[in-house]
């Protein structure tokens, strides 16, 4: 008899086993539990760069090689602070790539580089994103150059050079010198002054040129696939033949050149702001 219940029980176990073996093969959702580890880790990492420097007058900054925007802050500080937010799906994303900062009392430079990962993680894993905030002395020399992101800077009381982004550049206010080549996407700019000529070519996007009232400068483009547009009393645009154009602005005097713009350019007034 003991023999026969002992058999009775194991059958009944068997079966309470099969029934749960049937139930979590089956497609419920409330019998599936499903644990991923590489889902798990793909959650997004984070790493901060925060640094100082004070800079002299007309110190040089560079950033370079940044895969995410730029943001630049100025003041009459001359203490240059760095912030830069990184960001990737995983550690071995963001060993992807480093970037470099160095800097002396004349010069900064922001460097976006190669990391240590192979070869095959470099060209086809995913990059990390590179977010750049800087504050700045007002009185540099500025160049920002191979972006894949959009570009904005605050009022710079110097050279401003500015080519390869892939994204929009916003330049609150240049004086001196400006340079920007190679642009995929709009530029606006303000012109306080120029003690020098603007070269703008090789741009994928609309220009808007902000002038002070002081500002005299003559216009010429070539190669353009748009045309050219003044908000500015007392100046007419002359074209010439199809793509090029001229205008005399205020008295005429330093050069502002373009070319090989796939879009329009507008002259319009800069609003006076109160400087930070």
């Amino acid at each position: 008899m003991k023999k026969i219940i002992l058999i009775v029980l194991l059958v009944g176990i068997a079966g309470v086993v099969g029934v749960v073996r049937s139930h979590s093969r089956g497609s419920g959702p409330g019998f599936t539990l499903n644990y991923n580890p590489d889902k798990q880790s793909a959650a997004a990492v984070r790493d901060e760069i925060r640094k100082s420097y004070d800079l002299s007058a007309g110190a040089k900054v560079e950033v370079s090689g940044i895969n995410g925007w730029v943001k630049i802050e100025t003041s009459e500080s001359k203490t240059a602070e760095v912030f830069i937010e990184r960001t990737a799906d995983s550690q071995e994303a963001l060993n992807r790539r480093k970037i470099m900062v160095e800097g002396t009392p004349t010069g900064l430079t922001i460097r976006g580089e190669k990391g240590d990962s192979g070869f095959f993680s470099r060209v086809f894993g995913s990059r990390p994103t590179e977010h750049v905030t800087l504050k700045l002395p007002r009185q540099i020399s500025l160049q920002v150059n191979g972006v894949n992101g959009s570009v904005s800077a605050a009022d710079v009381e110097g050279p401003v050079e500015v080519n390869g982004i892939n994204g929009k550049v916003d330049i609150a206010g240049a004086s001196g010198s400006a340079e920007f080549h190679g642009i995929n996407g709009n530029i606006s700019v303000g012109l306080k002054q120029l003690d020098k000529g603007i070269d703008i070519h090789g741009i994928n996007g609309n220009i808007e040129l902000r002038l002070s009232e002081g500002v005299n400068a003559d216009l010429e483009t070539h190669g353009m696939n748009g045309s050219v547009i003044s908000d500015l009393p007392n100046v007419v645009v002359d074209k010439k033949t199809y793509g090029s154009y001229s205008a005399q602005i205020g008295k005429g005097g330093n050069s502002i050149s373009a070319s090989g713009i796939n879009g329009n350019i507008r002259l319009t007034r800069m609003i006076s702001t109160n400087a930070v």
